[in-house]
């Protein structure tokens, strides 16, 4: 749970995210893998969301701060066995220094840059956003959001 108390927020009984955010059950074996279009539809569910950015590196802001973006590949993100920049990086922002530490802490698909050293973002590869299950992506994004938007939008959206 963040120190917005999403989680918390989204209690129906068994921890699923607000009605608005999550739109199916948890990942079952045979599920579709999560995609980009998956990020889109939890980001822009969310209030006061605009999409910038083109189609290949889209960011997500809301009332002008961003919160959730695709990078280029950049020196700082290289694959270990070839040496390429990474094309495919998504960073997210997190509520704060111990949400960064648990996410990172928890494993794959997470990870950082040196960077990032100092940030409250997390990185992800979209080719790993299959490693998630909906309910932790909406929990994730829902979280950036609620990092970036005044506190009055949060509180009149998640009460």
């Amino acid at each position: 749970m963040s120190e917005h108390g999403i989680r918390s927020s989204w209690a129906h009984g068994n921890d699923t995210p607000h009605p608005d955010l999550w739109h199916g059950g948890s990942m079952a074996p045979d599920a579709t893998p999560l995609t980009r279009d998956d990020i889109d539809r939890l980001a822009m569910a969310l209030p006061e969301v605009t999409r910038e950015g083109g189609a290949e590196h889209p960011a997500y802001a809301v009332r002008g701060r961003r919160f959730l973006l695709w990078r280029g590949p950049r020196k700082d993100a290289v694959d270990p066995a070839t040496g390429e920049r990474l094309p495919d990086v998504i960073a997210v922002v997190v509520p704060g220094p111990d949400d960064k530490q648990a996410l990172l802490q928890s494993g794959p698909p997470w990870f950082t840059t040196p960077h990032f050293d100092g940030y409250d973002y997390v990185l992800v590869r979209e080719r790993d956003l299959g490693m998630l299950d909906e309910p932790e992506l909406a929990e994730i994004v829902a979280d950036a959001w609620a990092s970036r938007a005044p506190r009055s939008l949060v509180r009149e959206f998640l009460g």
